[in-house]
């Protein structure tokens, strides 16, 4: 790894000329002296006004309440369709299911009991 982050900094080393670089700031300040200099009148630059600031909360609400009727209706017609798929269903035919945790058989008491799937340390 080293070798290979010395080889990257090797790539990326050179030598700097700063008379390749232009800088702008000097140049318009140099030129704002001269024409003080000179007694010519300078017009100031006109400011860009920023863009306007946009209120995110402002714009949840309003997407949120145009949002909530389309959603209303969709959960309506997905219950609707959920009941119908129950009622097809055939009782006789349904395996019982119970919930809750694992159940570990004890089989010194012959009942069932839950398990929280941690180890008890010894």
């Amino acid at each position: 790894m080293v070798a290979i982050a010395r080889a990257i900094i090797a790539q990326r080393t050179g030598n700097f000329d700063p008379r390749t670089y232009r800088d702008r700031y000097q140049e318009a300040l140099r030129e704002l002296i001269e024409a003080k200099m000179e007694g010519v009148a300078i017009k100031p630059r006109a400011a860009s006004t920023p863009p306007p600031v946009i209120d995110l909360m402002a714009a949840l609400k309003r997407s949120l309440a145009q949002e909530a009727p389309a959603k209303g209706r969709r959960a309506e017609a997905k219950e609707k369709r959920t009941k119908a798929r129950l009622d097809r269903r055939q009782p006789s035919l349904l395996l019982p299911v119970s919930g809750g945790g694992k159940r570990k058989e004890d089989p010194a008491v012959g009942r069932t009991a839950i398990t929280s799937g941690r180890r008890k340390k010894a």
